[in-house]
């Protein structure tokens, strides 16, 4: 699938009037936010739509008070992006879209609140994603390179035994049965107040070895795979700006003051970790 062409889907929900950062700035929607003077969604949209892969673009849940926003308005006049209303969670959200989405493309999932996306960042992913042989792939940031980029910033670390990484809000869905992980995904959300449920969807055995950081990636990606019915890869990003989204006023100050500072980047010579993870064979 060199070069295959995606749609793309960005999710642009909020989480209503009590949201942190729309509440912090004063707006009704988080997508709305500014960062260096353009609304966050405006600058994803930027970066996804500069991609030479990426086709198609269809905005998820954007409110409409976001949407007529003069600003907001002015900008997606004339473009050619579809829209689509958002669900109660993302994965609900993306499986109401998913349906209407043609299943002849791949499709990218990123976020309105990724600020510090860029071409080169989706470009990277992409490409990586394409070479995992994978149905389901989803994009992990080495912390070491988050935390290069940004000491101050606070982010949902997961340690496993060959390193510890972060998400970074970005998903590909290869094939048609890569698309059945997002079921797998919405029963977790269901779950998340309830660790006992998780647990036991997770099994003991995957559990003990996460405890005791004896689980690899290679072992997450297969226990996902096997869970999901669909063979799920990762790919390792070596830029640590790609985990840095904004979730709370502290994030926003953190991707102000990184917006313009961080141009694009090679992966280097000290990358260590690889740049995919095709599916595992076996729970290592």
């Amino acid at each position: 699938m060199e070069n295959t062409c995606f749609d793309a889907m960005v999710l642009a929900g909020s989480r209503g009037p009590g949201d942190p950062v729309a509440s912090h700035a004063g707006m009704v929607s988080k997508a709305m936010v500014p960062v260096a003077g353009t609304p966050m969604l405006l600058r994803v949209l930027s970066a996804v739509e500069s991609c030479p892969r990426v086709a198609r673009i269809v905005v998820v849940g954007l409110a409409e008070d976001a949407r007529r926003d003069p600003i907001i308005e002015r900008s997606l006049a004339g473009k050619p992006y579809g829209f689509h209303p958002g669900a109660g969670s993302p994965a609900a959200s993306v499986a109401g879209a998913l349906d209407d989405m043609p299943g002849d493309r791949p499709i990218l999932v990123t976020t309105a609140d990724h600020a510090l996306l860029r071409p080169d960042i989706v470009e990277y992913f992409l490409g990586a994603a394409e070479g995992t042989g994978a149905d389901a792939v989803v994009g992990l940031v080495p912390f070491e390179r988050v935390a290069a980029i940004s000491g101050q910033t606070r982010r949902t670390v997961t340690r496993l035994r060959d390193g510890a990484v972060c998400g970074c809000n970005l998903f590909a869905f290869l094939t048609a049965q890569g698309r059945d992980v997002v079921t797998f995904w919405q029963q977790m959300e269901r779950h998340r107040k309830h660790p006992a449920r998780i647990a036991r969807m997770l099994g003991a055995k995957t559990l003990l070895k996460f405890v005791f950081r004896r689980l690899t990636l290679a072992g997450a990606m297969d226990r996902l795979s096997k869970l999901g019915g669909a063979r799920v890869g990762a790919v390792l990003l070596p830029f640590g700006e790609a985990a840095i989204d904004v979730d709370t006023p502290a994030d926003l100050a953190v991707v102000e003051s990184l917006a313009g500072n961080l141009g694009p980047q090679s992966p280097g010579k000290g990358f260590q970790s690889g740049s995919r993870l095709n599916p595992p064979t076996s729970g290592s």
